[in-house]
């Protein structure tokens, strides 16, 4: 039996994870359970799989939590306490939003143990405080997003790293595929959430419509895979079916393709370096399929040419950026941007790293607080 750990459980990932385990229930049982201030979702989750341990990180809320939970599950309290609800498994699911990830991420490779990486701000945020924790004994690194568990996948049938020559992410295109940058003025926040492919929580599915989100996996690609910034592209395939590709020196290029569905990465980083014995997005390949492929507008979706910038500066500079683009989200969900102001404000931000090196968890800590005070100024003054 595994005891898997499912961090950010009332969340889009979270709900999926718990889904999965529920097909296989006589291979994997919830060990710990967590959310931020969700706490009659996940009080509903402990009374449906019994974990040993409820973490909620909003602390103002725990007493009612305290009320709601059975008897015999134990609720841990605060951010430090996500560490906690990892240590109890075998198998930790980080699908924490945002940077708040980072110290879920350390402890599990830390602690030795399997991680399957959702929170992909994490490894890109402190990419080499986490690689460093990569090398710990027994830690593995299993990506949790369509295109990087579709590189791992490919990369399996190739056991000669020099070989790889290519690594080719797919982007969907979002929901403002083949608009101009001019028509995209006074796009509401609606409009932005209607991703035409996949059913994410808000602040991806931001970055998806700004083609941010595919833009970071080139960072994290890049740390993930060992993989030059030169040797990293991006397509659009709007039918999201090739999930990525990898390239290899003989011309052979392998790809994974299945329909769009989380539940298949999430259940290939629980089983690996088995598989589930449950199809999810299992293809039909009796009907007719189309797949295009596209480059994407560099002109309208300006984040893709900043991460690239960002990843090649290095250090606590992919820190900074995301950072940036996390405020500057929550500013254009709140209502107080544009959208078209995401790109342009995180960009301004990016201008002002201060150039600190990433020898340290509190270097990198320090990179997340400068860039968000930095880019809340930003913001200030242009409302």
């Amino acid at each position: 039996m595994i005891n898997v750990a499912v961090l950010g459980s009332t969340g889009s990932i979270g709900t999926q994870t718990l889904d999965v385990i529920a097909t296989e229930p006589e291979r994997f049982r919830v060990a710990s359970l967590s959310a931020h201030g969700s706490v009659e979702a996940v009080a509903a989750q402990a009374a449906a799989v019994r974990p040993d341990v409820v973490v909620l990180t909003d602390a103002s809320r725990s007493g009612e939590l305290a009320g709601l939970l059975p008897v015999g599950v134990d609720l841990e309290v605060g951010p430090e306490a996500l560490e906690a609800a990892a240590a109890v498994a075998d198998v930790v699911i980080n699908g924490v939003v945002g940077f708040a990830g980072l110290g879920v991420t350390l402890a599990t490779l830390n602690a030795g143990k399997r991680l399957g990486l959702a929170n992909k701000e994490s490894l890109i945020a402190g990419g080499p405080v986490v690689q460093r924790a990569r090398a710990t004994p027994g830690a593995e690194l299993v990506p949790v997003d369509s295109a990087h568990c579709a590189i791992h996948q490919c990369l399996r049938a190739n056991d000669i790293p020099e070989r790889l020559a290519r690594v080719v992410l797919t982007a969907s295109g979002g929901p403002f595929r083949g608009r101009s940058i001019e028509d995209l003025a006074d796009v509401t926040v609606e409009e932005a959430l209607a991703h035409p492919t996949w059913s994410m929580g808000p602040k991806i599915t931001i970055d998806s419509s700004t083609l941010m989100n595919k833009w970071l996996e080139v960072i994290e690609a890049n740390e993930l895979f060992g993989v030059g910034y030169d040797h990293i592209d991006v397509v659009v395939h709007p039918q999201s079916i090739v999930h990525s590709m990898a390239e290899f020196s003989d011309g052979t290029t392998m790809a994974q393709v299945s329909m769009p569905d989380m539940r298949l990465p999430i259940g290939y980083a629980l089983a690996y370096p088995d598989r589930l014995g449950t199809a999810f997005g299992g293809m039909d390949w009796t009907q007719a399929v189309t797949l295009d492929f596209e480059p994407p507008d560099r002109h309208t979706f300006r984040c893709l040419d900043l991460a690239y910038a960002a990843g090649r500066l290095g250090e606590t500079a992919p820190a900074w950026l995301s950072a940036a683009n996390e405020v500057v989200v929550e500013a254009f969900l709140s209502g107080g941007l544009r959208w078209t102001q995401i790109a342009e404000l995180t960009d301004e931000a990016l201008g002002q790293w201060d150039g600190t090196l990433a020898d340290s968890v509190d270097a990198v800590l320090h990179a997340d607080r400068q860039a968000r005070q930095v880019t809340d100024r930003i913001i200030a003054r242009r409302r």
